[in-house]
This record gives structure tokens, sequence and C-alpha cells, in this order.
């Protein structure tokens, strides 16, 4: 029987406010900077069959259909109980890599279980290879950190020491680590408390029924914003820079099908899984970290709309194992984040291809944080601590431009105060700015990245930079607009000794050195020759554009301290302007075009094809010849062009089926022998 509709408002607003107080509880009382300042946390209220009915409208993560039903299944519960778990094989994606440890609560009335409390926390170091256990250059997930598969964190209500105790030895902050569980576990008995009080409010069947009505309800609202898409099949792909294990680029493929107010997501052809840690574990499920884009579109188009797992019922998805975005054991998994948000930009593509007037363009489409491993200043303790989360744009839309160092595509971090940085670590920052002209240039303008320089104050210090991407394809142009620029790193900018370092993870710094990230922008959307004029002169005043991109790129020519705008010399300008890409609905920059000339989608479906048919552990390597076979010079990401290293495209073809002829004729061989 369908819930009374006044009451279900009722108890849709009382669940909100229980799961944003939760929210509230745990960023009040955590201890590291990664929650409390950053962010990179989340919470939520889990229903009996273990899925996400009311999330917290403040939340700064989008993992809305987080899948906990398996997790929860794997142990016998009681009252006062909490599991914890981070391992992403053994808890069927609800975890996705092992800093983040997921804690469960079930709230019971009368002995029975009317729904669950939790939460998640990206912990600054849980063991591993690596300081902060995250690392591109990890190839399995034994390097990754400490595994906790589905057990108890605290049993009948006592913290259960045992776990404590193994947690503690392998961690490199075990102080700090302990801090943030006992925040997950007070923030989880918040919504205990409130649990009961809203029992005792509206009564237990009231809160259990408007579990299932409440996603109901979401599913029809997203399916009526689907219903704006037109019906038919929307082919997009897009390419990660490397695995940074090899150079070789790494494809993702979707094609999504919409019908009447459903969609299908085929990643049928995405490149194998990859030899480093940009893996997505998702179970071959249409999974959190496959959606965030989508949910964005969602509620750009119906802000009301309830968050909950029922917003991706009208969602289905074909994710065959083995691929990059569906990670199979014991595959390396923590920079997940990379490919996921290279897989958000396709759905992006798709939905442009649907929709232009409905959806942006892409994102910068590269996060991720620099981060310290250092000793204190008395030489004697190790530290690891998060210098500062590092975002591009967003991608301009029709009728709007795109928003400056805030890409809020995959989550919402907030930045590191700089005081509480320098307080904290041995670095002082030099600059903390915006990239400027990394937007792509459009009538409606893409969002630049940041940018930032630190400078380190100790010896024996490690800078790492993680989510290195987007230094090869950029963020494509949308029906006019242009790409925008690409993602650099630099050691000792403007200093004797500068380098380019490229798409470079671990540099170990002298005292005195600094490291300086420019983060990319996102695309313009539009031709950049029909931006208002006024527009372009204020950018140029406020530092987003420079005085010489604004001519080239825009045709606007601005002088003077005072930032005039020239309008004779900005009319000369536009008159004699070489057109170049304006019929074409994406500009995706010179080095894809050029690497497509060689690798198009028939000649990488069938590669991957073939290379489907091989055992896993050898996919990668094989992929690996072939393509260094066709392209021989093929230059680090960000250190060359892919122009310039394909040279001839015809010549690369011919190498290319060269290769895969004899490198499949070889396995053929061998496997008969």
């Amino acid at each position: 029987m369908a819930m009374d509709p006044v009451l279900l408002e009722i108890m849709s607003n009382k669940v909100t406010a229980i799961a944003d107080e939760m929210r509230m509880t745990m960023q009040r009382t955590a201890r590291s900077v990664f929650v409390n300042e950053g962010s990179d946390f989340a919470v939520g209220m889990i229903d009996v069959s273990g899925e996400v009915f009311a999330w917290p409208p403040g939340s700064k993560t989008t993992s809305i259909n987080v899948p906990a039903a398996y997790t929860i299944n794997q142990v016998e519960l009681e009252p006062g109980d909490v599991i914890v778990a981070n391992d992403p094989y053994l808890t069927e994606a609800m975890a996705t890599h092992l800093p983040d440890l997921h804690l469960i609560r079930p709230y019971y009335h009368e002995g029975k279980i009317v729904g669950y409390g939790w939460g998640f926390i990206h912990y600054m170091d849980v063991g591993g290879r690596f300081p902060g256990s995250i690392s591109a250059a990890n190839n399995d997930i034994f390097q990754e950190g400490l595994r906790i598969p589905p057990m108890k964190v605290v049993k009948r209500g006592a913290l259960n020491e045992d776990f404590v105790s193994i947690f503690r030895a392998n961690c490199r902050l075990p102080d700090i680590n302990m801090s943030d569980i006992h925040s997950t576990l007070g923030c989880l008995e918040v919504g205990a408390k409130r649990v009961a009080e809203t029992i005792e409010m509206y009564g237990v069947d009231a809160f259990v029924d408007c579990q299932e009505a409440l996603k109901e309800y979401a599913a029809t609202r997203a399916r009526d914003v689907f219903r704006k898409l037109p019906d038919g099949a929307y082919e997009f792909w897009d390419f990660l820079d490397d695995d940074q294990i090899s150079r070789v680029p790494v494809r993702v493929r979707l094609c999504m099908t919409v019908n009447d107010g459903t969609l299908h997501f085929d990643l049928t052809g995405t490149d194998p899984q990859v030899e480093g840690s940009q893996n997505v574990p998702t179970a071959g499920t249409i999974h959190n970290w496959l959606t965030r884009r989508i949910t964005t579109f969602i509620r750009t188009h119906d802000k009301t709309v309830p968050l909950n797992a029922g917003l991706f019922r009208p969602i289905t998805a074909t994710n065959p194992p083995g691929t990059v975005l569906n990670a199979e054991f014991p595959d390396a998994v923590g920079v997940r984040s990379v490919s996921a948000t290279c897989f958000n930009d396709c759905v992006n593509g798709a939905l442009l291809k649907a929709a232009p007037d409905l959806m942006a363009g892409p994102t910068a489409g590269s996060g991720g944080s620099i981060v310290l491993s250092e000793f204190d200043e008395s030489g004697d303790r190790a530290q690891v601590i998060i210098i500062q989360s590092l975002r591009g744009g967003m991608s301009a839309s029709k009728e709007l431009d795109g928003v400056d160092v805030r890409d809020v595509t995959m989550n919402t971090m907030y930045n590191h105060p700089i005081e509480f940085i320098e307080s904290k670590c041995g670095v002082r920052v030099i600059e903390y700015d915006v990239h400027a002209d990394s937007g792509g240039p459009g009538k409606w303008r893409g969002g630049c990245g940041q940018m930032i320089t630190v400078e380190v104050l100790r010896e024996g210090s490690t800078i790492h930079v993680r989510g290195m991407e987007r230094f090869r394809f950029p963020a494509w142009g949308v029906l006019g607009g242009k790409p925008g620029a690409t993602r650099r790193c630099i050691l000792n900018r403007g200093l004797p000794g500068e380098k380019e370092l490229g798409k470079v993870e671990h540099i170990a710094v002298a005292k005195g050195d600094t490291i300086t990230v420019l983060m990319p922008g996102a695309a313009g959307y539009g031709d950049p020759y029909e931006r208002d004029p006024d527009a372009v002169r204020r950018d140029v005043e406020l530092g987003f554009v420079g005085r010489e991109a604004a001519k080239t790129e825009y045709g606007v020519v601005v002088g003077g301290k005072d930032y005039r705008l020239d309008a004779d010399a900005t009319a000369r300008a536009r008159r004699t302007r070489v057109k170049s890409n304006l019929g074409a609905d994406f500009d995706f920059g010179p080095d894809r075009e050029a690497w497509e000339r060689v690798f198009d989608d028939a000649v990488m479906t069938e590669l991957n094809r073939q290379l489907y048919a091989l055992p896993k552990a050898v996919r990668q390597q094989k992929r690996h010849r072939i393509i260094e076979r066709a392209i021989p010079d093929l230059p680090p990401a960000g250190l060359g062009s892919l122009v310039d290293a394909i040279g001839d495209p015809d010549a690369a073809r011919t190498r290319l089926f060269r290769a895969m002829t004899e490198e499949f004729e070889t396995g053929r061989s061998r496997a008969a022998q």
C-alpha cells in the first residue's frame, strides 16, 4: 500500500535531517585534516535491504548508491555491534580503496533491525608501500595497505581491542586514525539516538515504510529527468594519459542507450585492467563511482529530488569483468578516481550528444592532492600530511561560464587553509592562485584550474602528487569551444635547476626546493569569437585570461594599465580570424586527434577483442608491446607531443597491424604447443 504523501514528506525531511546531523558530528569531531578541513568523508542512512535511503544535503561526496548489503550480510550482528571494512574485493565494492574505512551500525527497535547508520572517512595512511598508502606505482592491492574484511570494530558496545592492536600496528598515523574511528562511532551514535526519537514520535512502521517509498519516489523523479533526453544510442570514449607504469594511453568507452526515461550504460570496449592502481572496483555493477556525472545531471534538472539509491533504479549496466572499470582481485585500485573521472567524462560526452543544450562540457578531468611525507622538527617522528586538494575547473555550458578552480563533479571537498598547512608541516606556500589561460576559450569560457607552489623547509622530505591526469589529453571543447589547458608539474620553477617533471608521482626533495602544480582547465562552449568583448576584458583584468590569449583566442584587444577595451583593434582582429574546427561537435586537441588517426575506434575494438581472449596476466604486457612497436618513440605524458611522436599516421598504422598480427600469431602458436 502506498504511503500517505504528507507523512512521506515529513519522514523525508526527518531522515535527511538525521543524516545531516551525523555529517556535522563527523566533521566537527574528526582529527584528520582530510575530514575537518577537506571533507573527504560521507555518511548516510541505509535501509534493511542495504541501500541508502537518506543522504545529507551538505555531504561533499556523491557515494549515494554505495553497495552495503554484501558487507552487512557477512557479519552476524547483535545490538551494540559496529562493522568495519575497507577492502574492495571483500566487500563487493562497498569500499573502493583501502584508505576508506567504512563503519556500519545496525539500529534496533524491540530487538529487530530497522535500518543502519553508515559512514566512511578517507584515512591519511593505512600502511602499505608508500606513505599515504596511495600510489599509481602500486601493482597489486597487497602493496596498498592493511586489508580489513567485514568484521566488528565494536562488539556489544565494547571496542574490539584485537582489531585496534592490528590496525595501530599497520598504519603510520595510529593516533590520528583511532581518533577518526571514534569520530565515526560518535556520528553513528547520534544517528541511533535520532532514529529512536523518530520512531517514538511517528512509529516504527512509518520509519521502515518510508525507506522503500523514498527510493521509489526518487526513481520516479529521475525517470522524469531522463525523459528530457531523446531516445537512442550515444557512443563516446575518452583517454587516460597512461597508467604511470607504461607510456601507453588507456581508453574508456561507453554506449549510453536512452529508452523512455531509462538509461543503459554499456562499457564494452573499455581497455583491460592496467598494471598500475587506476583500476576501479565496481563488482560489475552500476557503481557509485560510475554515476557521479549522471547524479549531477539529475540534480541540475530537478533540484529538489530526494538523494537516495532510488535515483539509480532507472539505470542498468553492462560492465564486463577485467576492464579498468571492473577490477578483479588482486588489481591495485588506490588511484581509481582518475579512471572513474574519465568514465564520467564519457557520460558527459554521451549526454552532450543526446541533448547539448542540457549539459555542460567536460570538467578539467583531473584532481587529486599534494601530500608531504617528512620527519618532524626533531627528526625523530615520521609524519604524513595532505598539503592541499587539487582541483581543475568546471566546464562552460550554454549561457553560462564554467566555475574557476572548483571542479565539483566527483566531490566538493574544501581546500585546506594555508595557515593550517604551514603550522602543521615543513612547507611554505609561495603561490596559491588561478592557473591563468587554463580555461578553454569559448563563447562561454571554461573554468580555470588552480596553481600552487610550495617550498620545502626540511631535509629528507618527499612530495607525492596524486591523481596525475590530463597531461596529454585536455578537456575537450564543445560546439566550437576549445579545450582547456593540460596539467603541469615543475621542480624549482623560475629558479636554477628548473625542471619540467611531467607525470611524476613521488619526488624526493631537498630543503629549499619548490614544487609547482598547475592544474588543467575545463572546456569552452561555443565559438570564442562570439564571446562578449567586455567579458573577455574583465577576464583579463581579473587574471583569468592573459592579454595575448585574449587577442589570439578571442580576437579581443585589451590595452593600458586600466584594462581598456580597444574596440577598433578588436573589430579588426575579429574580421581577420582564421576559422578552424568550428563545425565539429567537439575539439579534442591535436594530440588526441593524432592518436586516433592511428588508433581509431574500429582498431581499438579489434585489439581489445583479441586481448580479452588471452589470460588476464599477459594482456597489458602484450598491449604495451603492440602499441610501442607502432609508436617507438612514445614520449612520457607531459614531456612530449604525440603529434611529433606519431609523425606519419599511415606508416604508424602499418606498423600497428604488423605488430598485432605477429604478437597474436605468436601467442596462438605457443598456445597450440
